[in-house]
């Protein structure tokens, strides 16, 4: 008879579990505070806690924003449960006591063609001319240290999704406090000036999706090449194509360099440490994420008497970071990989 409660209280536990709210604070912790900090005081995001950003964003655009993120801008899809999304939204919420707003799904009418012209003298000089956003991330090393954010990309398929007409509107009317965006009425603007504004961002929508909202694509994670010769001449030869090449050489050592015990390390297995100190700040001051990846290196490796040269795909960083500035750098990064084993083998 015990056996039999104990049982069917463990059910009813579990059943307890399987439909209990998702936990909001450790799914922001798990999926969201690394970029925007956390208690969402941002970092690589935006702060997410400022009263001034809260009373300007519905729920729904939170939503919709953690669902779809902003291609190509740092802010990554998710494929989570509806009930996390909503459970995140919901924390981000208890840092603010103010009932979140509600939007009307009513189109703004105003004149897009006026919208451009006033949109070019109020807004292109930190979302860009195209609306592509603030150049780099939110961190000081990639963005001015005068601006406390990096202004978010207008012309991106997430963002436009997103937001109704009618919050970006309520944005421009009252700006947001802690930030440089001002109230575009205390700027001398009429509303029916902002009504034109909103409708030329909306026309965003229509034209095709701009270069600054993809990322490279490609399947091929690492980059290999094989070398007619034995491993420590191929070594050598790595080193020589990385200083033809404007690479100054670091350092060599057994790949499993601090895995192994000093002296056991596998001598099959060796990588090359090799940096351009120009194309370096370049990159990190693009996206500072870049630098778990740096030093440039190509492991080389010899398996059944074959040497083998390889390295990662910098492609792929474009891709993993979500971030579309890095497009530029990764693709010329892989021509220099590229070039540097094709050197090697000859």
């Amino acid at each position: 008879m015990h056996r039999t409660i104990a049982l069917i209280f463990l059910v009813l536990a579990g059943s307890f579990q399987a439909h209990a709210a998702p936990d909001g604070a450790r799914l922001y912790a798990r999926n969201c505070a690394a970029c925007h900090g956390e208690n969402g005081g941002g970092g690589l995001g935006i702060p997410l806690s400022l009263p001034s950003f809260q009373a300007t964003v519905s729920n729904d655009y939170l939503h919709k924003t953690i669902r779809l993120g902003r291609p190509g801008r740092v802010m990554p899809t998710s494929a989570l449960p509806d009930t996390d999304i909503d459970a995140i939204v919901r924390h981000i919420r208890s840092w603010n006591k103010v009932p979140a707003p509600q939007f009307s799904a009513t189109p703004v009418k105003g004149i897009a063609e006026h919208g451009r012209a006033l949109y070019a003298i109020q807004c292109a000089a930190c979302h860009g001319a195209g609306g592509e956003g603030g150049k780099g991330t939110g961190v000081t090393f990639s963005r001015p240290r005068d601006l406390p954010i990096m202004a978010p990309a207008l012309n991106n398929p997430g963002f436009l999704a997103a937001a109704s007409d009618s919050m970006i509107k309520k944005t421009l009317m009252n700006g947001r406090e802690g930030t440089p965006m001002t109230s575009f009425l205390k700027k001398g603007l009429r509303e029916r000036d902002i009504d034109d504004i909103v409708s030329f961002i909306r026309s965003f929508e229509k034209a095709p999706r701009p270069r600054h909202a993809g990322v490279l694509e490609t399947e091929q994670a690492v980059l290999t090449m094989d070398s007619p010769y034995d491993l420590k001449t191929t070594i050598e030869n790595v080193k020589r194509a990385a200083s033809s090449n404007n690479f100054l050489f670091i350092r060599e050592q057994p790949l499993s360099h601090g895995l192994a015990p000093a002296g056991q390390e596998d001598p099959r297995q060796h990588i090359i440490y090799f940096c351009n100190f120009s194309m370096l700040n370049a990159a990190l001051a693009t996206d500072p994420r870049v630098g778990l990846f740096l030093p440039c290196r190509i492991t080389v490796v010899e398996q059944n008497g074959k040497v083998k040269m390889m390295t990662i795909n910098p492609k792929r960083l474009s891709k993993i970071f979500n971030n579309a500035e890095l497009n530029t750098l990764c693709d010329e990064m892989t021509k220099r990989y590229l070039a540097i084993m094709e050197e090697a083998s000859i």
